[in-house]
């Protein structure tokens, strides 16, 4: 389980062989942002490593950096100052074309909100990051049906979001994410619009992934989802207060009850039964 350290502590995990460098290395990022005549300081000096088949949940509160240092993480923002390396290559010497193929290919991006396209199917949707690719559309098609397979959707291909439970929508966008075999695959709050049983769904499709090798790095608020990772790092006021190996974490490839939850396997629905819609509802008084 993940155990409480004072707010200035920084322990390091315990030491683990490597075969390679870090996948991930961030030294000295810092970002600021200029509000009118106010600077606000979001990161203050991140020093980071991430290897390859590492599982790390980030954690933070509301205005700890975890949101921007994953924007980071991803491309999707640089650092004021710093350096960030991803897979030995600086991300400040990379071009706009560069960056946008680290994107689409490097990086494997899942939503809170699942950012599907309402118009077309489950399958067009994981299609998506092909669509400037080589390659004619049967290959697409022969790619996008074996990524809903692994997620477990095999039998809704041709759904649209708007028929799909919520769980079904963050797989969809599981799969989307896996389609071009990403160096990591990279979440924000994937679970945040998800009831419990659904949510310990997502997560068992998660260490599924990581037992097969995907690197994954997971933003998360809550406790017990972080509880699924091996390594967890807590922000606080844009620096690392935290970060250290998960003690409970047990590998599902080990066969081993999952942490902070039953032990449940995620099987594909029956293929013509009314599933739960998997997401939050609003408490009424």
């Amino acid at each position: 389980m993940i155990t409480s350290q004072p707010e200035n502590s920084h322990p390091t995990p315990e030491p683990v062989a490597r075969t390679a460098g870090p996948l991930l290395s961030m030294r000295g990022i810092r970002k600021v942002y200029k509000m009118g005549v106010e600077h606000v300081h979001a990161l203050r000096g991140i020093d980071l490593n991430i290897f390859r088949n590492e599982y790390v949940a980030i954690m933070g509160s509301s205005g700890s950096g975890k949101s921007t240092l994953m924007n980071i993480i991803g491309c999707l923002d640089s650092p004021s100052t710093g350096q960030y390396f991803l897979s030995d290559r600086n991300t400040a010497r990379m071009s706009g074309v560069e960056l946008a193929a680290v994107r689409n290919k490097l990086i494997g991006f899942v939503f809170q909100s699942f950012e599907l396209l309402p118009r077309l199917s489950a399958i067009a949707n994981v299609e998506l990051p092909l669509l400037y690719a080589r390659g004619n559309w049967r290959q697409r098609r022969k790619l996008a049906k074996a990524a809903l397979e692994r997620v477990g959707l095999g039998h809704r291909l041709t759904h649209r979001p708007n028929q799909l439970s919520g769980g079904q929508k963050q797989r969809v966008a599981i799969a989307r994410a896996i389609l071009n075999n990403p160096a990591i695959l990279l979440a924000d709050e994937p679970t945040g619009n998800l009831d419990t049983a659904t949510t310990r769904e997502i997560m068992v499709l998660f260490q599924q992934l990581h037992a097969a090798g995907q690197t994954i790095i997971m933003i998360t608020h809550e406790d017990s989802v972080a509880a699924y990772a091996s390594r967890v790092i807590r922000l606080s006021d844009g620096q690392i207060a935290y970060d250290s190996a998960n003690d409970g974490y047990n590998p599902l490839s080990r066969g081993l009850p999952l942490p902070g939850a039953p032990s449940i396997t995620v099987m594909p629905e029956t293929p013509g039964a009314p599933p739960s819609t998997g997401e939050k509802r609003e408490e009424h008084a």
